[in-house]
């Protein structure tokens, strides 16, 4: 599988990680694949995809628990990894927080914290004051002398990201730190991990499967499928033009609709096929060759079309049948069909007198000519 549309390297600020053909294995199985990225001072970059893709084997090579196979690793223009180089993960100016909290029940929450200062032999008389420090940072002051064992899940979350946080490493590594809570603990833990990130100026290297996570937190998202990166880029850019439906489906929910390229050039553009007066609607050009009369999949948000009650379509609209409504609070996503395919539609708020079996006329919202839609060739 070939790399697809990567974002340029082009550094504004100093590169404290630079992965370069990183390939690694499992016995005799390739899990990464040749993977490159850089991350700037004080970047958030986050590695996204299902399981299985690689991203977090990238991870442990990174932090120097997996030993690369091939292609080199620098942390701070250090070389820390190549096929014969694999410097200790303590010796790495870094420091990782784990999926599971790994808390020592029977040490209190300083202790928990102190332990990686000991280990770097930190001046005894400096340890105590970091630990308040950080435990302040993450709003567990005065926690410090409770046991590990009596505090809530979202709490030792806290306690992990401190941990992490007193050592000062020069890069931070999670490995998909949020998948032990729930919802509503997620959202909270993540908007604190955005404004710790954010106020100490935090080079990080964010490991999930989450969607949510990877476009609320990230500067940049690097897309894995089978330990190749597909893109990469700032979240708006890939969730707008996804360069394939592997990345578009790994940011948010898209309707694939088989369509024929009708312009080449400029100003692509397609007409669906299978579903009665279709429209011809415009495309995006240069991420793939553009050929007049080829098959298509063209990739819609569902926030991106709209629908109106059945009339007379006109000529940027085409006839579709309600199937499914379902009110999730501040919108209402309908299903509908068209031509023998499924398609969903994202409204604002209530759709007052939309109801299934309802025929109605589907179009492209305006506001959102301007970002045509993307597409890849059918297959």
């Amino acid at each position: 599988m070939k790399p697809q549309l990567l974002e340029p390297a082009t550094p504004t600020r100093p590169v404290i990680l630079d992965v370069n053909g990183l390939i690694a294995e499992h016995g005799t199985n390739r899990v990464v694949n040749g993977v490159s990225f850089q991350i700037e001072e004080g970047e958030f970059v986050t590695l996204l995809g299902p399981s299985g893709c690689g991203k977090t084997t990238t991870l442990r090579c990174v932090a120097g628990l997996h030993r690369a196979t091939g292609g080199s690793i620098s942390i701070d223009n250090r070389l820390v990894a190549d096929e014969r180089t694999h410097v200790r993960p303590e010796h790495r100016s870094l420091n990782m927080v784990f999926q599971s909290y790994a808390l020592w029940p029977h040490m209190t929450v300083s202790q928990n914290i102190a332990y990686g200062l000991k280990a770097q032999k930190v001046n005894k008389a400096e340890i105590g004051p970091r630990v308040e420090e950080v435990l302040d940072l993450v709003g567990l002051g005065g926690y410090g002398k409770r046991s590990a064992s009596q505090l809530s899940g979202g709490q030792q979350q806290r306690v992990v990201l401190a941990r992490g946080l007193a050592t000062r490493p020069r890069l931070l590594l999670l490995d998909e730190p949020l998948s032990n809570l729930d919802s509503e603990l997620r959202g909270r833990m993540r908007t604190e991990i955005h404004t710790l990130q954010r106020g100490l100026g935090l080079t990080t290297l964010y490991v999930t499967h989450d969607r949510t996570e990877a476009l609320a937190l990230s500067d940049r998202v690097i897309v894995l499928r089978e330990g190749v990166v597909q893109q990469v880029g700032p979240p708006g850019t890939l969730y707008d033009a996804p360069v394939n439906r592997f990345v578009a489906e790994a940011l948010g929910p898209v309707n694939v609709l088989r369509a024929v390229v009708t312009e080449a050039g400029a100003s692509a553009a397609a007409q669906l096929t299978g579903v009665e007066g279709a429209p011809t609607i415009p495309i995006a050009a240069g991420v793939h060759d553009v050929v007049a009369g080829a098959e298509i999949e063209v990739l819609l948000r569902p926030e991106a079309l709209t629908l109106a009650p059945a009339g007379l379509p006109g000529t940027d609209e085409f006839p579709a049948t309600v199937k499914i409504v379902e009110f999730l609070g501040n919108r209402t996503e309908v299903t509908c069909t068209a031509g023998g395919s499924d398609f969903k539609i994202d409204l604002d708020g209530r759709a007052a007198g939309i109801e299934p079996g309802d025929m109605v006329n589907v179009s492209l919202r305006k506001e959102r000519a301007a970002s045509a839609p993307s597409w890849q060739p059918v297959g």
